[in-house]
């Protein structure tokens, strides 16, 4: 056994590690993320059909006014994740989780209650913040219990599968619910959230660092003589600074995070941007009711699940020709870019389809269809580059994470206060096409991955790091080569593969680099 005085690591065959639980229990942590995930994008475009209604009894004849609706919860997740993810990597993923959760559906009973725009605003504000958490999380959650990366991957798969279809069923709830009352699609959410509320709550913990923090503190370790001595634990400020630090520092230093999350922002704001520009296109140029006009979404939820069944046949695909030893197959960026690659062109396609069949003369459905192909791109987009960072960034991948959902969720607020004026001067026509252009342009990146792999990975400070062992996947900041050569990482001979730490040097996730 390991001296009083150090940490255990948990054994591969150690029943509390999570990536042990049943196959039962993972699936309970998987559908109870799936929860989180759908009534965070739900709520993202809860008031989107009813926005006519709302400003109507609030008296807001203000196109921008009405659309900071949606963006002010975007604004939340802009700020949420920067805080929830690396908490999650501080204090564990459940009590972060369970938490937001709880005060998400919170306030968005408080929004059906709203006595004031502005008070339904604030509101707006405090869901978002709260809402963004399984953005960053549960990526997380899914690499603590699942080893196997085909397994992580299709859990990634259907979480991703559920962020495209919350924020399409938004309007259209709201749209068939808000001629009775503008208060009733919240009333709704709020009722979707409450039935979820007992499997969330149930959650156990998954982040392992925190696991054996916990065991360190219930053993009550205590041993003058160990390492701590000459290696006393970094002040809190520090530690935080780093923790609270680690997204803008990858967004900053990592070409990957940079690149995939620009790309994924494009076309995450673009969705959002259609939360406005669809009622111009199907009710002020087909003459569609707010009902009518968000069947249109269901043609973007027609190709998300294509495109995720496309998701489902590719990866067994992979794992098959990895297990025959095919060369391809051994390179990491093939488990996930070929997907991107593939999607890259739809999102263009779709948008060009989109702006060039939207003619008054020519079916609505026509124009609809157009709305199948960006589905299909967008979430073959996100199923493979988020997946990607996953798999890449390993136990840093909540940070990565966050860096990219608040990027995108920065482009969600910003591009649909842009939708008024862009169709307004540009038309139809030209504002969609622009925004074809420029996916045109962003559609390199998961070729240029694939291709500058090596230059790419030998460039990245957290990539080196992780290359050199994982051995910071449970211990207090520390360059990584020096822990090596000095051994302040300590294997225990009679555990095979176990490693140990002093508690003295014990923390959350949180390689400084």
């Amino acid at each position: 056994m390991a001296p009083p005085s150090q940490v255990q690591w948990m054994a591969p065959d150690d029943q509390r590690n999570p990536t042990n639980f049943s196959k039962y229990r993972k699936l309970f942590i998987v559908f109870a993320g799936i929860i989180c995930t759908v009534n965070s994008g739900l709520g993202s475009s809860l008031p989107s059909g009813g926005t006519k209604y709302i400003g109507e009894h609030f008296n807001i004849t203000s196109h921008n006014m009405l659309v900071l609706l949606n963006s002010v919860y975007m604004v939340g997740f802009t700020a949420g994740p920067l805080i929830f993810g690396p908490m999650s990597e501080n204090l564990g993923r459940r009590p972060v989780l369970v938490g937001t959760y709880l005060a998400y559906t919170f306030f968005t009973m408080a929004c059906a209650l709203a006595p004031s725009y502005a008070a339904l605003l604030i509101f707006r504000l405090l869901a978002g913040i709260n809402a963004s958490a399984p953005m960053s999380i549960i990526s997380g959650v899914y690499s603590d219990i699942y080893a196997d990366t085909t397994i992580r991957g299709q859990a990634m798969g259907l979480f991703l599968y559920i962020t495209t279809l919350g924020p399409q069923a938004g309007p259209m709830l709201s749209g068939w619910l808000s001629p009775i009352s503008w208060r009733w699609p919240f009333w709704a959410g709020f009722i979707i959230a409450g039935v979820g509320a007992p499997m969330v709550i149930m959650l156990p913990e998954t982040y392992v660092p925190v696991l054996v923090q916990r065991r360190q503190k219930k053993a009550k370790t205590v041993d003058d003589d160990d390492d701590g001595a000459d290696s006393p634990p970094r002040p809190a400020r520090t530690r935080l600074r780093d923790i609270y630090g680690r997204p803008f520092a990858m967004l900053i230093e990592e070409p990957i995070v940079l690149s995939t999350s620009l790309y994924c922002a494009l076309i995450y704001g673009t969705m959002y941007l259609f939360f406005q520009a669809y009622p111009i296109i199907f009710q002020d140029l087909y003459g569609m009711s707010t009902g009518e006009s968000s069947l249109a979404y269901i043609a973007v939820i027609l190709g998300a699940t294509a495109s995720y069944g496309g998701f489902l046949w590719y990866s067994p695909y992979h794992a098959k020709a990895e297990a025959n030893g095919e060369p391809w197959a051994k390179i990491e960026e093939y488990r996930r870019l070929p997907l991107a690659c593939a999607g890259a062109p739809l999102i263009t396609i779709g948008l060009f389809w989109i702006a060039w069949t939207s003619y008054k003369s020519l079916n609505p459905i026509l124009a609809m269809v157009g709305g199948f192909w960006f589905g299909f791109g967008y979430l073959l987009i996100f199923l493979s580059m988020l997946n990607y960072l996953t798999d890449v960034y390993k136990q840093f991948s909540a940070s990565a994470q966050a860096a990219a959902s608040t990027t995108r969720s920065i482009f969600a607020v910003t591009l649909p206060l842009a939708t008024s004026s862009m169709y307004g001067n540009l038309g139809v026509h030209w504002a969609t096409s622009l925004l074809g252009f420029l996916t045109l342009i962003m559609a390199v990146i998961p070729f240029a991955f694939i291709r500058y792999r090596d230059f790419i990975r030998g460039r990245s400070p957290f990539c080196q790091r992780l290359g050199q062992g994982d051995i910071a996947f449970y211990a207090e900041p520390v360059n990584a080569r020096e822990a090596l050569t000095e051994k302040k990482v300590e294997t225990d001979p009679n555990r095979d593969g176990a490693v140990t730490v002093p508690p003295s040097r014990l923390e959350s996730n949180s390689e400084h680099v």
